[in-house]
């Protein structure tokens, strides 16, 4: 039998009065993306989440729920990616060091839900985000099928 390896992507969706966070980092082919990155060996998806965000913004959050899974087969290795909602318990947003950072993070924005696709955000994913994700939990399959 053939190992299937891949690489596991976690990313938080925190949201404030109508707004949320985002962070400017090059991601694909857009300029913005929700905060996260790769799980590393030894942690939970959701102390992978947590420990991503204190990283990138100097928020300690919390994991609420999961929101949806999906996959990036085509590329080498294959994704899969994770979302969670969260929730802030401590802290202030901070720029990073980026010293961690493989692609560095120029911004942090708490962006109003109106404006996602300003941000480069499809309508599929700013609707999703507008109904709270109706469907949280869901395997949503491949990545595009959200808009990301």
């Amino acid at each position: 039998m053939d190992r299937y390896d891949f690489r596991v992507r976690v990313t938080g969706v925190l949201m404030e009065d109508d707004r949320i966070l985002l962070v400017k980092q090059q991601v694909g082919s857009r300029g913005w993306s929700l905060p996260g990155g790769k799980a590393e060996a030894g942690e939970t998806l959701a102390q992978a989440v947590v420990r991503e965000l204190a990283e990138e913004t100097g928020l300690v959050v919390q994991v609420d729920k999961l929101l949806y899974v999906c996959d990036l087969p085509e590329v080498e290795p294959p994704v899969v990616h994770v979302t969670f909602l969260l929730s802030k318990l401590s802290g202030e947003l901070r720029m990073p060091t980026n010293e961690l950072e493989t692609t560095p993070i120029a911004d942090i924005r708490m962006v109003p839900v109106s404006e996602l696709t300003e941000y480069g955000f499809s309508a599929t994913f700013a609707e999703l985000v507008r109904a709270r994700f109706p469907d949280a939990g869901a395997y949503r399959g491949h990545k595009s099928a959200i808009g990301l």
